[in-house]
């Protein structure tokens, strides 16, 4: 696939940081407002999406890109095991137990470990949607020849 026109290449340019943005505001927020991991990492994963069908396969290297995703989305998952089981060590022996301080109600620091939970959800469902489009790709292109 070679990708889209000049125009379409140059608004992607544009947007996808924004959307990008706008994804890790959900996120960081996802405590205070609606919102969190899972549904920032969709619309980072669009951003990533939206990159990889304005400037085409050949843009990428797909087989490697999917294998730096795998490791991402591995490493994701790993952390968000390591802070569940610290609460267990750290806390009173119950997993997913908050040890670290609250902080003042309603402002960004606010929440102990629930911000750190919701970055690694994020990274992960990023991660693995943007996986799924990869292997999708892959297979059509594959297919193909």
């Amino acid at each position: 696939m070679k990708g889209m026109t000049l125009i379409v290449k140059k608004t992607t340019q544009l947007m996808a940081g924004i959307v990008f943005m706008y994804g890790i505001y959900v996120i960081v927020h996802g405590h205070l407002t609606p919102g969190g991991g899972f549904a920032g990492g969709v619309i980072i994963a669009g951003s990533l999406i939206l990159v990889t069908l304005a400037f085409g396969s050949d843009f990428l290297k797909l087989v490697k890109e999917e294998a730096g995703t795998t490791l991402i989305e591995s490493f994701a998952t790993l952390m968000f095991i390591l802070i569940a089981v610290s609460g267990f060590f750290f806390g009173t022996r119950i997993f997913f137990n908050n040890f670290l301080p609250k902080g003042v109600v309603g402002h960004l620091i606010s929440a102990g470990v629930l911000p750190l939970y919701n970055i690694f959800v994020g990274t992960e469902v990023a991660a693995s949607i943007f996986i799924i489009f990869l292997s999708l790709i892959i297979f059509k292109e594959e297919s193909a020849q």
